[in-house]
Order: C-alpha cells, then structure tokens, then sequence
C-alpha cells in the first residue's frame, strides 16, 4: 500500500518533536493514530525510521534522509493549493523582509522557497540583523515583514505579531554521553557539563539565566555564532548544549552522531513567528507572504 499524506504529516511531526505524545499535542490527534501511521509508513518502506527509547524515539540515519524527501513533498502539497488563487504567478510588487540570524536558515529559508515558487515575478529583499534592529526598521516602515524571535520583542505594542512556531530548549549530546543513559536529566546535571553556547538572538541571555538561577555561573566552554559550529563541538565531546529543538539536526557536517534529550524543570521555549507594523495597512503582497508563512507551518 502506497504511503498517505497524513502519514507524512505525522512522520515530521514525531521526527521533530522527537515523542509520539509531542506530535499527536502537535497536530491535536491521539497518540495511538500518529503511532499506528508512523508504523504502517515504516511497513511500506520497509525500514526502520526511528530506534524506540524508554522515553523517546529517535530518528535513524535512513529516517533522516527520508524526511528531506517527506518534507519536500508536503512543500509540494502546500504549493499546489496556492495554484487556485487568481493567477499568483502574474503578481508583479515588491517585498522588503527582516529575518534575524537564527531563523534565517530554519524557518525563512523555508517559507521564502515557497513564496517564490507561487509568485515569481515579485522582488524580494531581504536583510539579516538582530531583533532589535528589526523591530525599529519594522517601526519606520523600512520593512514590510520580519521572521524572528518573537518572544523577545522590545516593542510588542507597536507590531502585530504572529507566532509560527513554539520551540521547546533540549539537551544536545555527543554519541555515548553518560547523560544519554539516565532516566531523567536534571538542569544541575546540565550545569556540571561544559557549555557549547550559541551568542544569538536570545539563547546565550535565556541559557544563562537559566544556569545561573541555581546559584552557579555556567561552565561555558567556548562560545560561537554558528549552530554548525556547535554541532561539531557537541559530536566530537567538546561540552554539551542547551538549544532550541528548531535547529536540532542529529548529524554534524562532518557525519557525527548528535544526541538529543529532554531536561526536567522549567525550561523556556522559544517562539518564532512574524511582525509587521501595527495599525498599517498591509500590502497584498504582505498579506500573500503571511499567508504563505502560515501555509509552511501548518504541515509542522
């Protein structure tokens, strides 16, 4: 039997929540529906998608190079409904976007494919800068939309926001880490491992406030701009690393396993998502882009 869309669905769903009960909380289903759906699909293809854990289930090298392939034909879905709108191809304007630098791969890359796809004659620009920055060209009417963190705006009430995504903070391990073998991982267990910390956007602030809430300042042992790079750093045993589920990807470039655990606590998530000007009208072409950007995100 050929595999279903829905079972797409529910495969990304569990490979990016990493839980059958995150994904069925994800798309508002029972766990036993995503469970039988992500086992029929593995019965079709005939391979494993992902190993069972105790308390997760994480995706195999063949399950990851599988969801590349699951993930592009959901864009082409997504695509093909933008097909029945009056002609979007003609649509000739211009977008002026912000994007801040750890969205700019994971969530813009995505949406910005699309949108071209399905009205190629409109010019796009686009700049990367931090939130902040944004928030004021936002603001001035520099831009029409920016993608960031939306849950560490300063001028909350000068924009309309939009919240695209809800990114809980996980532990990133290397293969064979002591931690990946404990039943539960407290934040002082977190607090004790050398810190591969990301400087960007909020995560560096979020993370250690977190570690400093319990009396000890954080063991960073070395601090990048790169989520590459600290991919790299995670796999080869250089310290661990509190992040975003986002941008979590279980391979380093140089094809080293990454783990990935949940912590116990209190962790913040981040939200990304978009902001315009509140109370400005917004162009059709703005409105096709958030349209867009909510199209991208419903198959999540």
């Amino acid at each position: 039997m050929a595999f279903t869309i829905r079972q797409l669905q529910f495969f990304v769903a569990v490979s990016e929540e990493g839980t059958v009960s995150g994904a069925a909380r994800a798309l508002s289903i029972s766990q036993s529906s995503v469970t039988e759906a992500v086992k029929s699909l593995e019965a079709d293809l005939g391979v494993e998608l992902f190993l069972r854990r105790s308390r997760s289930l994480e995706i195999t090298h063949v399950g990851h190079q599988f969801l590349r392939h699951a993930q592009k034909i959901l864009a082409d879905v997504s695509d093909a409904r933008l097909l029945f709108e009056a002609d979007p191809k003609s649509k000739t304007g211009k977008l002026s976007l912000g994007v801040t630098s750890l969205v700019a791969g994971y969530v813009l890359s995505e949406i910005l494919s699309r949108f071209r796809r399905a009205y190629p004659q409109v010019e796009v620009s686009a700049i990367e800068d931090n939130g902040e920055y944004l928030e004021h060209l936002l603001i001035g009417g520099e831009l029409d939309v920016a993608v960031l963190v939306t849950s560490s705006l300063h001028n909350r009430g000068a924009l309309q926001v939009e919240t695209l995504e809800v990114s809980p903070y996980r532990l990133w391990l290397p293969m064979g880490h002591e931690l990946a073998g404990k039943e539960a991982i407290s934040i002082e267990d977190v607090a004790a491992e050398p810190l591969i910390m990301l400087s960007v956007d909020e995560i560096e602030e979020s993370t250690s406030a977190l570690l400093s809430s319990l009396g000890t300042r954080p063991n960073v042992a070395f601090r990048t701009r790169s989520v590459e790079a600290v991919r790299s750093l995670v796999a080869t045993g250089a310290g661990v690393a509190l992040l975003p589920n986002l941008v979590y990807r279980p391979w380093s470039l140089e094809g080293d396993r990454i783990e990935i655990r949940d912590v116990s606590g209190d962790l913040p998530a981040v939200q990304v998502g978009l902001a315009w000007r509140r109370g400005a009208p917004l162009s059709d072409i703005s409105r096709d882009f958030i349209r867009t950007a909510q199209t991208s995100l419903s198959f999540k």
